[in-house]
């Protein structure tokens, strides 16, 4: 519902307006309306402001009575810290303002404000006040989310209203993970989505790197592990300073111990065979020292390429734990699950002690770890490592878990949902592509497996959700395809994962907007 009022006796009507109208912003286009030509004190009547409408949608919005704020040509985008200067001249850029350095704002301006609200980092206001706008918020990663939203009301609008927005995101994590290891995605494609990304306020771009089809990032250490298309490290770090900008962290993936094909083609003696000697697809032997010393000085590397405090694991698909008995397949794992931790220890125990070595690893590196799901296993005589967070994908491996387990456990979850999050190209083992409107209606952050929500008392542990692309059939599309099929399902996770409560606008209404923002 958007606030309405009228001038009244001395005082003006104020409402609260939680919602996008919805409407075309007629009412900030208005020209002001003058009194009868009899009246003996001239004054101007503006209708009460409408909320700014943007994706994802603000999620509070104070309106007023007032012109709102256009760009126009002796307009300055200024800063009260000289640590917004990239925010400011991004803006300014966009807006077709002069950028000013630090000082005060004046009428046409826009300021952008370091204060010290108590309220999160991400967090900002937006006033639009006396012809200027005033964008603060305690870090330079909300007040960045404040540009955005100024940046799409005068896209959608043609002016900024008046009012104050006061806006924050729901959930602290809302990602994007994209899979260069099976397809090669050009730097400049990459360098695309984390503009379209920060614009949709995201702030992470996972890069599943590694994997049976390729290994896509040049490596210093191991160069035969690499495949001819890659990233250079040099591409890597232009994708790094450009996500810095927008105040997205880039989180790498080397998936193991299983989806190292890639790896194994250049090391088959450390290749896993079952009890008859065949190879299996994929998957490391966990029991030969030389295996995790070359995962570990993959890690090592890579984590000195990525700056961010977060690392994905992996962890999940291992073949070894995909067969009915393990032990008697694979009888090296099991003696050396045995010798390592126990009598009644099995080859899932060896599997967890991987991941708790590898996270033990990066933990070094001061990283937050995350693995999927099917990595971590019930029971048994060792247990993932508490800090290990859980990427919730699907509950179709053997021995599937309700998520529950893992809430009830206190594990912190992130939601990638293979119902509703998983983009695969070609659409394999029946996988269907995502639509923007099913997420946009049907999902929310509680939904972790297939399409029934967990309890709102997990609320807190689920720290937000990621769409993801995988490239199982890499040539069903080309990357402009991919771009334009994920465009919708990106835009109606970034409301979901920024606003907990069911959107105000229709479906209809949210795509008009989506087309009219680009």
């Amino acid at each position: 519902m958007v606030g309405t009022g009228v001038i009244v006796a001395g005082a003006a009507a104020l409402t609260v307006a939680l919602w996008p109208s919805g409407g075309n912003g007629a009412p900030m286009t208005q020209q002001p309306t003058d009194p009868p030509a009899a009246s003996p004190s001239p004054s101007r009547t503006y209708p009460m402001s409408t909320t700014p409408r943007t994706i994802p949608a603000v999620r509070e919005h104070t309106p007023a009575r007032g012109p709102g704020w256009r760009p126009a040509g002796e307009g300055r985008v200024v800063v009260n810290d000289a640590d917004l200067a990239d925010e400011g001249r991004l803006l300014a850029g966009e807006l077709k303002l002069r950028y000013a350095g630090t000082g005060d704002a004046r009428a046409g301006d826009v300021q952008l404000a370091l204060t010290d609200e108590d309220s999160g980092d991400e967090s900002y206001t937006l006033a639009v006040k006396d012809g200027r706008v005033r964008i603060s918020g305690p870090a330079e990663a909300g007040v960045f989310y404040g540009t955005r939203t100024l940046k799409q009301a005068v896209r959608a609008d043609g002016a900024a209203p008046e009012g104050v927005v006061r806006d924050s995101p729901a959930k602290p994590q809302r990602g994007f993970m994209l899979d260069i290891a099976r397809k090669h995605f050009t730097a400049g494609w990459i360098e695309d989505r984390i503009r379209e990304l920060g614009d949709l306020k995201y702030n992470q771009l996972g890069l599943h790197f590694s994997d049976d089809q390729g290994f896509r990032i040049e490596s210093g250490k191991h160069p035969e592990v690499v495949s001819e298309q890659h990233l250079t490290k040099a591409e890597v770090r232009r994708i790094l300073d450009l996500a810095a900008s927008r105040h997205i962290t880039v989180v790498p993936e080397i998936d193991s111990p299983g989806h190292l094909g890639a790896v194994l083609d250049a090391h088959p003696d450390l290749q896993l065979r079952n009890v008859n000697g065949v190879a299996t697809q994929g998957a490391v032997d966990i029991s030969k020292p030389a295996a995790a010393d070359l995962v570990d000085e993959l890690l090592d590397e890579y984590a000195e390429l990525f700056p961010g405090p977060y690392w994905h694991l992996g962890a999940d698909e291992y073949r070894a734990l995909m067969v009915s008995n393990p032990e008697a397949t694979y009888p090296q794992l099991a003696v050396a699950a045995q010798k390592k931790y126990g009598a009644t220890a099995g080859v899932a125990d060896l599997a967890t002690g991987w991941l708790n070595d590898r996270a033990r690893l990066m933990r070094g590196h001061d990283r937050t770890m995350r693995a999927w799901n099917d990595g971590f296993f019930p029971g048994g005589a060792v247990q993932a490592s508490d800090d290990i967070q859980v990427a919730y994908w699907t509950g179709k491996e053997i021995g599937a878990r309700q998520p529950t387990e893992y809430l009830r456990a206190g594990r912190k979850v992130i939601n990638y949902n293979d119902e509703f999050l998983y983009y695969v190209l070609g659409q394999p083992n029946q996988f269907v592509y995502p639509t923007g409107q099913r997420i946009y209606e049907q999902w929310t952050p509680l939904v972790l497996r297939g399409t029934t929500p967990v309890s709102q008392e997990y609320d807190d542990q689920i720290l937000g959700g990621s769409f993801a692309v995988w490239c199982d059939l890499a040539n069903s599309q080309t990357q402009d395809q991919v771009a334009s099929g994920i465009r919708m399902p990106l835009r109606a996770l970034g409301q979901k994962l920024w606003d907990p409560r069911k959107p105000g606008a229709s479906w209809g209404e949210f795509s008009a907007l989506a087309q009219k923002l680009g």
